[in-house]
């Protein structure tokens, strides 16, 4: 097990490090969540598959669970006492149900049986999503206690490690909390994801003043973004909040936006002139999901402390300001 990076000397008063392993550091959410906690003074522990670029002050450990098992992980919680584990890794929406049941649900298994099997016990944020619950009526919010029966098998495959997580900690095994996110978005977003995917092409135009033409599936739907800063902040409370143990807490905007009206805003903000093609052959997401989703964030507010804060008009300036700058 080779760490890359120095090692911070500072002890807390607990017998902390005051250090954060990041499972999944080098993705998305994951890079965000480590700028986030690095900001609240934490020390960051990036755990990945493959080494990517991340700030040289976070220590980086290449890790692949699936593959080495869980041993590898459990030394690492040892050898560093981290203070919280935060498991930004998984699969993203893919055509096969399996890959995204081993790297949603196996690799949360593997993760649990090191968590057993350390000694030292640091509290795990478990990143699921709204995905897991079912689909939900025009209009309505959707609390904690809404059904969990997801109709993608993303859902399910999320559904599924989140199930996990809680077990673990409702048998006393795991310090753990589960925060399912929302669409998150903001700079860095995927190409796989809608407004990541219309920032790409956005970003592809030789010049500021030529014309762009934009293809996408119908946007048809509705959904909760929410700011990955925003997101990010409720990872870092849920890392050292008291009184949070084995609770499901919605990370969201609270509010349901028509993602053609994210699009229109991440073109205004590009200044670019577009040729908008809507393509059923272009589909980001399967029929099976749901045309409109909102999340109610109330337990996230008075449990954690945490509110969004962001605009929808901030969100998408900073995606696509991150984007024309290759990002």
């Amino acid at each position: 097990m080779a760490v890359v990076g120095t090692r911070a000397s500072a002890v807390r008063r607990d017998g902390s490090s005051g250090r954060v392993v990041v499972l999944g550091a080098t993705g998305f959410v994951g890079r965000q969540a480590g700028a986030a906690l690095q900001a609240a003074g934490h020390e960051v522990l990036a755990v990945a598959r493959q080494a990517a670029r991340t700030p040289a002050s976070w220590r980086f450990c290449p890790m692949d669970l699936l593959k080495d098992g869980p041993d590898t992980l459990t030394k690492l919680i040892d050898t560093e006492r981290p203070v919280a584990v935060v498991n930004a890794a998984g699969v993203a929406w893919s055509s096969s149900a399996d890959v995204m049941r081993q790297g949603n649900h196996l690799l949360v298994d593997r993760l649990l049986a090191a968590l057993d099997a350390a000694s030292w016990r640091p509290r795990l944020v478990h990143l699921g999503s709204v995905h897991e619950y079912a689909p939900q009526p025009a209009g309505v919010c959707l609390a904690e206690d809404w059904p969990t029966r997801p109709t993608t098998d993303y859902g399910k495959s999320k559904l599924a490690g989140s199930r996990a997580v809680l077990r673990s900690a409702a048998q006393g095994r795991t310090d753990a909390v589960v925060l399912r996110l929302s669409n998150v978005i903001g700079a860095g977003a995927p190409p796989s994801s809608l407004l990541g995917r219309v920032a790409r092409q956005l970003s592809a135009a030789a010049a500021p003043g030529e014309p762009v033409t934009v293809q996408l599936a119908p946007l048809r739907s509705s959904r909760d973004f929410v700011d990955a800063k925003d997101a990010s902040e409720a990872i870092v409370l849920a890392t050292r909040t008291p009184g949070v143990r084995g609770r499901v807490l919605n990370i969201g905007s609270g509010t349901s936006q028509h993602v053609r009206t994210m699009v229109d805003l991440l073109i205004a903000a590009s200044g670019r002139t577009v040729r908008l093609v809507e393509d059923t052959g272009g589909t980001v997401r399967p029929t099976a999901d749901a045309d409109w989703m909102c999340v109610d964030v109330t337990a996230g507010r008075e449990l954690l402390g945490w509110s969004p804060r962001s605009s929808p008009e901030e969100t998408v300036r900073d995606l696509w300001n991150a984007a024309r700058n290759g990002g």
